[in-house]
Parts: C-alpha cells; structure tokens; sequence
C-alpha cells in the first residue's frame, strides 16, 4: 500500500506542477485528472469485470432453478453447476480476477489523498482547503448519489425471483446494497478529506459512463 499511494502522490504532484506550468495549479484538478486517467488505464479490467457478471447474470434463473431442486443434494447440486457453466462458457471466478487487482490500486489511491501533504493552496470549487471535510455537504451528497445510481446500474436488469430461498434472499441482498451503500459511502464522507471525496465521485460518474457504453455495445450483440 505504500508503494501505491507513493506512486499516487507523485502523480497527483505531477499533474498539479503540470497544470502549473499551463498557468491553472489546482490539486482538486490534479485529482479529477488523476482519477480519469487511471479509470482509463484500468478499462479492459472493468470490460472484463462486467462482461463476467451480465453472463452470471443470464444464467442465474437456471442456477436458481437447480439450487431449489437440488436444495437436499449438494454433490448432484455442484455438479449441475458445472455443467450449466460448461454450456454456457462462463467461469464463476472470472469477474473475481479483475476486482482483485484494481482493489490494492483504489486502496492505494485511498491512503495517498487521504495524507497527501499539500505544497501550496488546496483550494478548490467553493472549498479553500481539500484536505478538510467539505463545510458545504455538498461533495458527501454527491457522493451518496453517484454510488446510488452506480450501484442501481449494476444491479441485475432480470425478472425478479422470490420462487426459491436463494432468490428472495439475493432480491432482499440487492436492495440492502442499492440503498445502505450509498448511504453508508455518504456518511463517512461527511468526514473524509474533501479530496477524498472528489476523488470518489469522478471514480463514481467515470464507472458509470464506461458500465453504461458496455451495457449498450453488449446489448447490440
């Protein structure tokens, strides 16, 4: 982690002498620069990541449908599995693979904006200094938003199912998530360095411009 957020702050340094130098020295841009570039970097993971979950996602009614018949048998359970796997080409494990990567990276940007020391002013927006708290709310607000409709955005579009145990608890799963998380992301951001917070929202609109252009060039296939 401290090989991460030392390479963060460097690049945040970076950019904010580079945006120096083209007579504009903010942070809070360096950070939105910081953080479009690395969503950038990180897009064939995302690809990967979303493409592995909308084929979980279209075979989960025929996954549901063994787990309630095969509730009492869990060997002949785990074998269906693996066949509908095979006949549908989809590996359960390939969404985990891309998720494990980027999360030591968003960790790592996390603790480097977290205690980034400042070389000049942190003003930005209506804020005078970024590594405090937002005084406004509004950055936790948007937050809370962002995190909602990211979250709303992938959630599986399919019918819902309350026929089997496991469907009604992933629906009631789903909706805790939907709601609780941007919540919860909102709140701790009323105490989170305002930078922090911003580096969070562009994350945020960022994931959903790039899930929203996959859904509809996989939609079109």
């Amino acid at each position: 982690m401290d090989f991460l957020a030392s390479i963060v702050s460097k690049m945040v340094t970076g950019l904010y002498h580079f945006l120096g130098s083209a007579g504009i020295p903010n942070y809070g841009l360096a950070i939105v620069l910081m953080t479009i570039i690395i969503k950038i970097i990180l897009f064939p993971l995302t690809k990967k990541q979303l493409e592995s979950t909308r084929a979980m996602m279209e075979i989960q009614p025929k996954m549901n449908e063994l787990q309630q018949k095969y509730k009492y048998d869990k060997e002949k359970l785990n074998q269906e599995l693996a066949k509908l796997y095979q006949e549908h080409h989809v590996n359960p494990l390939a969404g985990c693979l891309p998720l494990l990567i980027q999360m030591p990276i968003l960790f790592g940007i996390y603790y480097a904006i977290r205690d980034y020391q400042y070389e000049g002013p942190a003003n930005f927006l209506w804020m005078e200094n970024i590594a405090n708290p937002d005084p406004l709310y509004i950055l936790p607000v948007l937050s809370a938003i962002t995190t909602f409709i990211q979250t709303k955005q992938s959630m599986p579009a399919t019918k819902k199912d309350t026929s089997s145990d496991s469907g009604l608890a992933g629906m009631m799963q789903g909706k805790m998530m939907q709601y609780f998380m941007p919540l919860f992301i909102g709140y701790i951001s009323l105490q989170f360095p305002a930078g922090l917070v911003l580096y969070w929202i562009v994350m945020n609109i960022m994931q959903i411009g790039q899930q929203a252009y996959l859904n509809a060039k996989m939609g079109k296939k």
